[in-house]
């Protein structure tokens, strides 16, 4: 992680769970770190958290990835404050309680969408930019799931898993761009099994399923980003002892 020692990360989702781990381990690492959320409120919080010279490297952000407003203000503001995006890890994700094909949930299927696969790929967007711009060999994380790999039998996931599939040729097609055009920007995809987070309680969760801690998938985006730059992890699947998926 030396190479990143005061280099400038974004992460989307920061304000809970899986996204609001990485934001402190990144600042913990020496990140410059843009925690973005909604409730901004909740990042700002996770400063008390962490070592004070690591809460100082920490700067939270109000952002609603499904709003492309909001995405270009918080890009336009990044490279104003600290001159640029050199790592991004979309972590943002819903998901809705509702079935498929069920009649009158266009608002909540598109919302999912919106976030899980719309917002991912605007920020991707203006993160790449950023990079191409300044001549720097960044980052991009993807927070995926297994759920992009199968399809989990758990009820009124919906339109989730399709996100999630989404995700993976998303990320092979950033791949084949970002080889095509030359350059040595790295795209990961990191897909966890179960985790202990606020949207577990959206899903019908089977009895006595294993679940990973948001840490574990923090100390997987530190793993990736600490690779040599020649070396790209591509996918990462990680799943809970005892996962029945």
């Amino acid at each position: 992680m030396e190479r990143w020692n005061g280099r400038v990360a974004i992460v989307t989702g920061a304000s809970s769970g899986i996204g609001a781990a990485i934001a402190k381990d990144l600042a913990k690492a020496g990140m410059v770190t843009i925690g973005l959320a909604r409730r901004v409120e909740r990042v700002e919080q996770l400063r008390k958290e962490i070592p004070e010279a690591a809460a100082k490297r920490l700067h939270p952000i109000k952002c609603d990835i499904s709003n492309e407003a909001d995405i270009d203000a918080v890009f336009k503001q990044v490279e104003e404050r600290f001159g640029g995006c050199d790592v991004l890890v979309n972590n943002a994700g819903i998901t809705k309680k509702t079935d498929l094909l069920e009649v009158g949930n266009t608002a909540e299927i598109k919302a999912v969408l919106d976030t899980n696969v719309t917002g991912l790929v605007l920020c991707s967007q203006r993160a790449y930019q950023s990079m191409v711009k300044r001549s720097v060999d960044g980052h991009i994380i993807h927070i995926s799931s297994i759920a992009g790999h199968t399809v989990p039998h758990i009820p009124k996931l919906n339109i989730y898993p399709g996100t999630k599939h989404a995700v993976r040729a998303i990320t092979e097609t950033m791949r084949h761009e970002m080889r095509n055009a030359g350059k040595k920007i790295k795209v990961t995809s990191i897909s966890p099994g179960g985790v202990k987070t606020e949207i577990v309680d959206m899903a019908d969760i089977p009895p006595n399923m294993p679940f990973l801690d948001s840490e574990d998938i923090s100390e997987a985006v530190l793993y990736v980003l600490g690779t040599p730059p020649h070396v790209q992890v591509h996918e990462l699947i990680i799943k809970p002892i005892g996962e029945m998926f």
